[in-house]
């Protein structure tokens, strides 16, 4: 076992924390990557080590035979991938773990974004093969604005990929990110031999297509022992031997505190659909990821073992069950005790709610709780009272900052083929925009919808959930936009009078705030420099 202690996040205190064990018992975590790297095949073997599945959905030729767990959308099953981000609740050592398997499709990007703010650590795991992507670039750089904790896993060690030391320096420099190994691989490709632990001192040994187990593991306290030598032969033993001096020397122990104030990153080796080297990960993970952490709000720092409950909603999803036309809310606690049936403060709505379904989950299945505490996901039943970002309280009037909307990068006008489907087209654009998806813009002096995201493949995803759920037809025609800008101004007379001016250019988004959508860099450039009297946002942070 590893010798590494657990930390709170809160001031070291001489009375004991209300929630103190159930604070302590729960690591919130999400598993981040570039698409195909083998995020969702990780989850599975974590899901597979927890006893939460017994069978995993085996990923081939980007084709789902057995469909993925945490894949349950249809369009997932149908292209092999991930759009949505899913909440899975499991325990392992007595360590109640939930778990975030967010989308690595680059077009989906804001999803994962906001998936960051509601966890306290992540794995991001990187493809041995093709090594860092620009997937991978853009996540750590919403890591980083947080500092949080990061552990590398670098994946499909048993195909031929690039060299390990050449690949952990690209990751350091590409990610900006120090490293510390704490498992060393022994090939790679074709004689891939296993991955010693350099902690445990323990060698572990693969077999293609076969699960590792006890038997595969050797301790082997002194790497001169002869026993190495005769498992895995003269040569590679005499390369690991070299290789573990050389790392030792260069990276010594691992400083946990480095790792939690999120300045080094622990990497381990291994093969996730062989589910090799998996359980090092999770058992290290465990022991080192931060327990829940306090989170800023518009007033004050709060922390986790506040008393009173508060949480804020980081996603919503329309028709998780296609048979039921339900809407569920994802609810991060961060403080507190959420309590079922209990009555708690709206803060942007003014008004107190409770809920007597709240669920915790596993992919489709749903399970109602009693109580939830601060780092528990909760999937709250919504009939049209959440935003991303709201914020529940027992009473105080706070918000929990940092949760924005970015400015997209495609735009398109909405168009209904069907004139007789007009209201179940609207109902499912403002639903589907309610979950993050997409941005809703109407242009002013006309009812045109201008849908915003990041990437193409969110207008498809859109398109067949209108169709599929809502019995709506739609079309896209592209528009000449760059980037929208939320706009903010003390002269209110010179915003109105901008928004006149350039009406063709101005929208509102769907709370009704005034957006300018520029056609370029230079109209964008242009228009801020004619205008000193009104900001140009880039997100809309400024409205919450």
């Amino acid at each position: 076992m590893l010798s590494f202690r657990l930390t709170d996040f809160s001031d070291l205190r001489t009375t004991i924390m209300k929630y103190e064990k159930e604070i302590n018992r729960r690591k919130t975590f999400a598993i981040i990557s570039h698409p195909d790297a083998g995020k969702t095949t990780l989850t599975e073997k974590f899901l597979l080590f927890g006893g939460a599945i017994q069978t995993a959905g085996a990923v081939k030729s980007n084709k789902i035979k057995k469909f993925a767990t945490s894949d349950f959308m249809e369009i997932e099953r149908q292209r092999g991938i991930s759009v949505a981000t899913s909440v899975m609740t499991f325990e392992y050592a007595g360590m109640l773990i939930n778990l975030l398997d967010t989308p690595g499709h680059k077009d989906f990007a804001e999803d994962t974004y906001r998936t960051l703010t509601a966890v306290d650590s992540v794995v991001l795991v990187v493809d041995s093969v093709n090594g860092v992507e620009d997937q991978t670039r853009r996540l750590m750089e919403v890591c980083r604005m947080r500092d949080t904790p990061v552990i590398v896993f670098i994946n499909k060690m048993d195909r031929d990929g690039k060299n390990r030391f050449d690949l952990l320096e690209e990751i350091e420099n590409e990610l900006k990110l120090q490293l510390h190994p704490m498992t060393w691989p022994i090939n790679s490709g074709k004689d891939f031999k296993g991955v010693y632990n350099l902690h445990d001192k323990s060698l572990l040994l693969f077999t293609a297509n076969t699960k590792a187990n006890e038997e595969d593991s050797l301790a082997i306290e002194d790497l001169s022992d002869a026993k190495l030598d005769a498992k895995i032969g003269e040569k590679d033993a005499a390369q690991l031997r070299e290789d573990v001096e050389l790392i030792d020397g260069v990276y010594g122990v691992l400083n946990e505190e480095d790792y939690l104030n999120g300045k080094v990153a622990p990497v381990f080796f291994g093969s996730a659909i062989n589910n090799f080297g998996v359980k090092e990960l999770l058992d290290t993970f465990i022991q080192i990821a931060p327990v829940p952490r306090g989170r800023e709000t518009s007033t004050r720092m709060v922390d986790a073992d506040d008393d009173k409950f508060s949480g804020f909603i980081f996603k919503i999803h329309a028709n998780l069950d296609p048979k039921h036309r339900d809407r569920i809310a994802f609810l991060r606690v961060c403080s507190g005790r959420f309590e079922r049936n209990k009555y708690f403060h709206h803060v942007r709505l003014d008004r107190d709610l409770r809920f007597s379904n709240p669920y915790s989950f596993l992919a489709r299945s749903k399970d109602v709780i009693e109580d939830a505490y601060p780092g528990d996901v909760v999937g709250l039943f919504d009939t049209g009272n959440f935003k991303i970002g709201d914020t529940l309280t027992e009473g105080e009037d706070f918000y929990f900052t940092g949760i924005p909307s970015f400015s997209p990068e495609i735009f398109k006008e909405l168009v209904n083929k069907d004139p007789m489907k007009t209201k179940q087209l609207e109902k499912g654009i403002r639903q589907l925009t309610d979950e993050g998806v997409a941005q809703l813009f109407t242009q002013f002096g006309g009812n045109k919808k201008i849908i915003g995201c990041v990437g193409d493949l969110q207008f498809e995803v859109i398109q067949y959930r209108l169709l599929h759920e809502y019995s709506a037809a739609c079309e896209f025609r592209t528009l000449p936009f760059y980037k929208a800008c939320w706009l903010t101004s003390k002269d209110e007379s010179k915003l109105q009078d901008f928004l006149r001016f350039k009406q063709s250019n101005s929208a509102e988004d769907k709370d009704g705030h005034p957006v300018y959508l520029a056609q370029s860099e230079w109209f964008l450039n242009t228009e801020r420099n004619n205008n000193p009297d009104i900001e140009f946002h880039f997100t809309s942070e400024i409205h919450k």
